[in-house]
């Protein structure tokens, strides 16, 4: 379909710097936009408030996050929900994820999942989890789009490496002997949840 964005611009529905700093990679890398065309903007730069994500899923919490930032903006967003799911946890942190930091220090929520893993007597180190990403596209005329990603793994114990943000230093793509945390965005994109729903998100286009 062909996509009109109001003042070639497109907004990136999120206050966290290391995902606009992923996004703009991934498109690029996906050929998703045309950069000389469009450009990027952050919610953050626009100073638009965070939505209260009461959402029950990753979908809901994408979906409410792009559609704020259409209404308060008047421009297209794309917003994104991700979180990692441990299997021993039932699935948690899952879609709050986030809200298991404190401050946006993920060191608390690092030591609470092995905490929890411990407490039902399941080995932290080599525990299978997921990351999760859903991706929402919302137009100026509200139309929506939905695209996912995931990547299976499992958890490493301690934290590694100085890259990526959120849980990306205890998780470890299958396939790999390195958490995200330890590659470079291009090593990373190769196996990430994100880079899976963006191509995702480009099929749709």
């Amino acid at each position: 379909m062909p996509i009109v964005f109001p003042e070639k611009k497109l907004v990136i529905a999120t206050h966290n710097a290391g995902k606009v700093k992923e996004f703009v990679y991934l498109f690029k890398e996906v050929g998703l936009i045309n950069h000389a065309e469009l450009t990027l903007i952050s919610a953050s730069e626009l100073q638009l408030p965070e939505p209260i994500e009461d959402g029950v899923s990753f979908a809901e919490n994408a979906a409410l996050k792009s559609r704020a930032a259409a209404n308060a903006s008047g421009l297209a967003a794309l917003a994104d929900d991700s979180g990692l799911c441990v299997d021993g946890l039932d699935g948690a942190p899952g879609i709050y994820s986030a809200r298991w930091a404190q401050d946006k220090n993920f060191s608390p929520a690092f030591q609470r999942i092995e905490r929890e893993l411990n407490t039902r007597g399941i080995m932290p180190h080599g525990a299978k989890a997921a990351f999760i990403c859903v991706l929402s596209l919302t137009l100026p005329n509200g139309e929506t789009l939905l695209a996912e990603g995931k990547i299976n793994g499992f958890l490493c114990f301690p934290p590694r490496g100085e890259n990526g943000f959120g849980y990306d230093p205890i998780f470890i793509p299958e396939g790999e002997t390195r958490c995200f945390a330890q590659m470079s965005a291009a090593e990373k994109n190769h196996y990430s949840h994100r880079a899976r729903a963006v191509s995702e998100l480009k099929k749709q286009l």
